[in-house]
């Protein structure tokens, strides 16, 4: 069985002004680098795109890349729902995967060792969630084994993967990334990026 990637790329970027997927940085937009960091990782696993406000604008940094997009109509009801839509999607093409990692295009330091690492940690710890720890919490990207699935599917539409960590902590491992804090939502967390800023780490 594989192992899957979910990449929720459907916020409006109400925060920023202006879609955070396709800001550049190094020479790549956040989604372009999200989706190839995906491929990599996956090694030929299906990868599914969720995109929802900017389904057209996001189609062209996509191109040629092994890739199944899906557009969630319900996007503004919370990244539940977008979670949904990627399951559902997901499961016609890989009706019993052996697990799936969520991950986010707006974490410009995940990296394919990463993603592999939380797999990893999966089979030496045997607990069916590992998530992604920084900034005195826990969070994406999170590798949700099959055991750990009907948990994400019964996820609220409004709530986040954050909710499922906090409410299973016992099911819970967790493998060090301190560059996870950084993350873009605000022009002013942009800006610092790209000044080289690193937030505490």
């Amino acid at each position: 069985m594989s192992n899957a990637i979910l990449l929720l790329a459907a916020g409006s970027s109400s925060r920023l002004g202006q879609p955070k997927q396709l800001l550049q940085f190094q020479g790549r937009t956040l989604l372009r680098r999200a989706a190839e960091t995906a491929v990599a990782a996956a090694a030929g696993a299906p990868v599914v795109v969720v995109t929802g406000a900017l389904h057209p604008e996001l189609l062209p940094e996509l191109v040629g890349l092994p890739v199944q997009v899906v557009r969630n109509p319900d996007w503004a009801a919370g990244m539940g729902a977008s979670i949904q839509a990627g399951l559902t999607f997901l499961e016609i093409l890989l009706p019993a995967p052996a697990g799936v990692t969520v991950m986010l295009c707006d974490q410009p330091f995940v990296t394919p060792t990463l993603l592999a690492e939380l797999h990893a940690a999966h089979t030496r710890t045997g607990r069916p969630i590992v998530a992604s720890a920084y900034a005195e919490t826990q969070g994406v990207p999170v590798y949700f084994a099959a055991e750990a699935l009907p948990l994400l599917r019964a996820l609220p539409a409004g709530a986040g993967a954050g909710q499922l960590l906090r409410q299973h902590a016992a099911l819970v491992a967790a493998v060090p990334f301190a560059l996870g804090a950084v993350d873009v939502d605000t022009p002013e967390q942009y800006a610092a990026l790209l000044a080289g800023e690193q937030w505490a780490v």
